[in-house]
């Protein structure tokens, strides 16, 4: 009888074993931004910038990435750096009641690959590049270019190039030589004390 109870110990024993490694199901439930939110590629804070924002999952990252700009994270999702599969995109609607270019909303995430986007828009995204502006309706969409131009396309159809390419500066956005030299002279002088 101790032998026939040797193998159920052992079977009792592998089965609560199993029971602790049972995976929990990530969640992909859109957050909202908070002060903190940094974008995945500035490092700077979402809430300062305007325009649509974005946030991807990773498999295995309980918090999502945040883009600055629907159209980074788009060339990102199609980009080769990715560290981890992807489970879930979601967009600012821009079409929602809340939703304002200098506010882009709290609560009004959908899913990226189910919204329509305005590209080709007189506005900018918050890093200054063109956006790829995304609203849950079609409707919604041609009223945002009766206003500010453009066209709309599905996620699907959003060229390589409206996202990947690079962005040139303007004379607004240049960097000025001068300006950055004389702030570099006023730093205090680390080596010399």
């Amino acid at each position: 009888m101790r032998r026939h109870l040797r193998p159920a110990l052992l079977l009792a024993a592998l089965a609560l074993l199993s029971a602790c490694k049972e995976e929990v199901a990530q969640s992909t439930v859109p957050q909202d931004m908070t002060p903190e939110t940094l974008g995945y590629y500035c490092q700077m804070n979402l809430l300062e910038h305007p325009g649509p924002k974005a946030q991807v999952f990773l498999d295995g990252s309980p918090a999502p990435l945040f883009f600055s700009q629907v159209r980074d994270a788009i060339a990102y999702v199609r980009g080769p750096e990715q560290v981890a599969p992807i489970l879930a995109v979601y967009v600012n609607d821009m079409g929602n009641a809340g939703a304002t270019w200098d506010r882009p909303g709290d609560g009004n995430w959908i899913a990226a690959d189910k919204a329509f986007y305005v590209v080709g828009s007189a506005r900018q995204g918050g890093m200054g590049a063109p956006e790829t502006v995304p609203f849950a309706s079609r409707e919604r969409a041609e009223a945002f270019i009766r206003a500010e131009g453009g066209r709309v396309l599905t996620l699907a159809d959003i060229p390589d190039d409206m996202v990947l390419a690079p962005v040139e500066a303007g004379a607004d956005q240049g960097v000025d030589d001068e300006d950055f030299r004389g702030r570099l002279r006023a730093l205090p002088n680390k080596a010399g004390g």
